[in-house]
Parts: structure tokens; C-alpha cells; sequence
């Protein structure tokens, strides 16, 4: 089965594997937008985006205050007019294989492993919708996945 980052336009995973900073946005209990610069990892056939944080974060606390599995969230990543935005449900990961994993991930993405810290935790996201624009030879023909 063909992941929702999978079906859009040529250069569109790659696009997730240079290096960019992120956003990440998650909903404050009262539906007010969180949105704070992150690092993103995705992988691709899974389809599974995660960033690594503590534990003690607003972002985390936003994830943990929705009902299991409702918790909605975006990522984005902008390089001029190149833009690429992931959707799905977040949950907190906090299992030490999985926070190990993640930092492994990020590592290999950003070309540095952070240092440890027993607070780690990772935002892990199923990704359920991807959009974009990549290729800039084709300006203002975004794609969005249904």
C-alpha cells in the first residue's frame, strides 16, 4: 500500500530528507494553534513522522490532553517557494527503544545526535495527509492528498 507521501509529486520524500528546520503545530485544550520550530524524521513507508522532545513541553502536554488517537497535528518544512506540510494523529512514545530510535533518526536527518536526556520523549505522528510544493518549476500547483 502506497503511503499518502508516497503518491505526491517527484521529489516530494526527498524534499523531507534535506535538511530544514520544521514547525510543529498541535492544539492547546481550548483549540488555540501551538506552533514551535522542530526537527522532523519521517519514515516513508511506514507512514510515521516523529520529533524528539522532552517530556515537561507544552507540545507534549497539548498531545496527552487529547482522547486517544485524536490528537491532530501538522509539520511543515519551507525552503523558498518549496513547502511540504504532514497531518495525522500524534502520540506520546516513551518507551527507551523508541526514544532511542528516534534520536538514531535525527542523527542521520540533521548530521548531529543530541546529547542524552532522561526527559526525552518522542512525538510520534501517523501521517494521514500530505501537501506540498516541491518542484520549482511548477509555482502555485500545490497537491494535496484526499
Amino acid at each position: 500500500m502506497r503511503t499518502e507521501m508516497q503518491s505526491q509529486e517527484n521529489g516530494y520524500v526527498e524534499f523531507w530528507s534535506e535538511y530544514h528546520l520544521c514547525t510543529l503545530t498541535t492544539l492547546r485544550p481550548d483549540g488555540r494553534p501551538h506552533v514551535v520550530p522542530v526537527g522532523v524524521t519521517v519514515d516513508v513507508d511506514a507512514g510515521i513522522a516523529r520529533v524528539i522532545t522532552r517530556k515537561s513541553s507544552r507540545k507534549v502536554a497539548n498531545v496527552q490532553a487529547a482522547l486517544p488517537g485524536k490528537a491532530r497535528v501538522a509539520v511543515c518544512q519551507v525552503d523558498g517557494g518549496r513547502w511540504a506540510t504532514l497531518e495525522g494523529t500524534a502520540e506520546v512514545r516513551t518507551h527507551p527503544a523508541a526514544v532511542e530510535d528516534a534520536v538514531a533518526r535525527y542523527g542521520k536527518r540533521y548530521g548531529r545526535t543530541p546529547s542524552p536526556d532522561p526527559e526525552r520523549v518522542v512525538v510520534e505522528i501517523t501521517i494521514d495527509r500530505a501537501m506540498g510544493q516541491v518542484s520549482s518549476s511548477q509555482p502555485g500547483n500545490a497537491r494535496a492528498a484526499a
